[in-house]
C-alpha cells in the first residue's frame, strides 16, 4: 500500500502566494504519511488576463513556484506531481506538469497536448492555443506508487492518450484540472471513472475549486478513482488535502477480472 495526498486549491494571480500554499501542502502531506502529493492544473498561477500573466510567467530556471516546490519536496522527503505551471518556453508558453522526486530533482515533464479552444453556451470562451504551444509526447515515470502516466485537464476528452498510457502499463494516471463549472457538472465524474476503467489504473485528479481572483469559477471535486471505477475520494468544494491508500494488488485483481488491456486488438482505419 502507498499513501498519497491530493491538494484542492483556489489558485490566484500571485505566484508567491500560491507557492506558499504548495509548500505548506508538501509539509502537511509528508506529515500525514504520504509518499506522493498531487496538485491541480495551474497550481502556480491562474490568470485569464494574459497581458497581466505575461509579467509573471517565467522559464523553468527562473520560476519561483517550481523552485519552491523542489526545495519543499527535498526538505520533507516527498514526491510531488505538480499538476501544471505556465512556463515560458522560447516564444510561446507551455502548460507543463512536473514530477519531482523526494530529493527535489525533476523526474519527468509533460506538456499538455490538447488545447481548450471552446465557446460554451454560458458565454464563456477559451482559446488556449492563442498563447500556449501543445505538447506531443506521451510521458510516464516510475514513482513509489508505481508507473505514473501524465495528462492535464482537457486531455481527458481524448481517449487515445489514455489508451497509450494503458498500453504503457501505468499503475496510476494524473489528471490535474481547472474544470469549468458547466463542463464539470456535466462530465467530470463520468470521464474520470471511464479513464480509470479503460486503463485499469488509479486516477488522481487534483482540481482547482471556487471563485478565483481573475473572475473565473472552477468545479472542484478532486477525485481518487480506483481501477474498477470506484470513487475513493471526492473533495466536493473543500480546499485542502485528502489522503488515500493505493493498493497494487487491486490493480492486479482488476486486470485479471477484466483483461481488456491484454485483449486489445488494433483497429483498422
Amino acid at each position: 500500500m502507498t499513501r498519497i495526498a491530493v491538494l484542492q486549491m483556489t489558485s490566484g494571480i500571485d505566484p508567491e502566494a500560491n507557492g506558499a500554499t504548495l509548500s505548506a501542502a508538501c509539509e502537511e502531506a509528508a506529515g500525514g504519511g504520504a509518499a506522493l502529493l498531487f496538485t491541480p492544473e495551474m497550481s502556480g498561477m491562474l490568470d485569464r488576463n494574459r497581458a497581466r500573466a505575461a509579467a509573471t510567467i517565467r522559464t523553468e530556471e527562473d520560476d519561483v513556484v517550481l523552485a519552491g516546490v523542489r526545495e519543499s519536496a527535498a526538505r520533507y522527503g516527498i514526491w510531488v506531481c505538480l499538476g501544471s505551471l505556465a512556463i515560458r518556453d522560447g516564444e510561446r508558453w507551455v502548460n507543463r506538469s512536473f514530477v519531482i522526486d523526494a530529493q527535489g530533482a525533476i523526474a519527468a515533464r509533460y506538456d499538455k497536448m490538447h488545447m481548450f479552444d471552446v465557446d460554451l453556451d454560458t458565454g464563456e470562451s477559451w482559446r488556449e492555443s492563442s498563447a500556449y504551444r501543445a505538447g506531443d509526447e506521451v510521458v510516464t515515470v516510475q514513482t513509489p506508487a508505481g508507473r505514473l502516466g501524465l495528462s492535464i485537464c482537457y486531455d481527458i476528452r481524448f481517449p487515445a492518450l489514455y489508451d497509450a498510457l494503458g498500453q504503457a502499463a501505468c499503475d496510476l494516471i494524473a489528471i490535474p484540472a481547472a474544470f469549468t463549472v458547466p463542463t464539470g457538472a456535466a462530465h467530470w465524474h463520468v470521464l474520470q471513472r471511464a479513464r480509470a476503467i479503460e486503463a485499469s489504473a488509479y486516477v488522481l485528479a487534483a482540481a482547482q475549486v471556487g471563485q478565483h481572483e481573475d473572475g473565473r469559477e472552477t468545479f472542484g471535486h478532486s477525485l481518487v478513482v480506483d481501477p474498477w471505477g470506484d470513487v475513493l475520494v471526492d473533495m466536493d468544494a473543500k480546499t485542502g488535502l485528502a489522503f488515500a491508500e493505493l493498493d497494487p494488488a487491486r490493480i492486479a485483481q482488476v486486470r485479471r477480472q477484466v483483461p481488456s488491456l491484454a485483449n486489445r486488438r488494433p483497429v483498422a482505419r
